[in-house]
């Protein structure tokens, strides 16, 4: 993955924010929305490309866009970088490589211990019944 790479391939498209703001909001366009190609990048390898799709199925489009808006700033220049990041975050995340999980590994004294205790059981739940006279 490289990221110069992947920043020139960015498309962005600007609109207005939603929400309280008074004119500000209602005159200027700060909102950035940062549109990644995922099909088309030479930035990513095919196997790198099927990983993001399957990790960020949800966020693709039917054309292959992946695509990060921002609005939380009063400027368009904050929130291009803002988008420009988190878009970052959920390529690098896909991409990670996840921990598999290990399973509980049996002690030395494990065997010994189970069967001693399950015997002690045994007896308990014996001793639970009818006494016969």
């Amino acid at each position: 993955m490289d990221q110069q790479q992947i920043e020139k391939e960015l498309n962005f498209l600007t609109s207005r924010s939603s929400g309280s703001g008074g004119q500000h909001v209602n005159k200027t366009e700060t909102k950035v929305e940062a549109r990644f190609k995922v099909d088309a990048s030479s930035a990513l390898s095919p196997a790198e490309k099927r990983k993001v799709h399957s990790a960020l199925s949800n966020r693709i489009s039917k054309e292959g866009i992946l695509a990060v808006s921002s609005d939380s700033r009063r400027s368009q220049v904050l929130n291009r970088g803002a988008a420009v990041k988190k878009l970052l975050r959920l390529v690098k995340k896909a991409l990670r490589a996840r921990k598999r999980r290990k399973g509980p590994q049996p002690l030395k004294a494990n065997p010994q211990k189970r069967l001693e205790r399950k015997r002690q059981q045994s007896e308990k739940k014996a001793l639970r019944g009818k006494i016969k006279i």
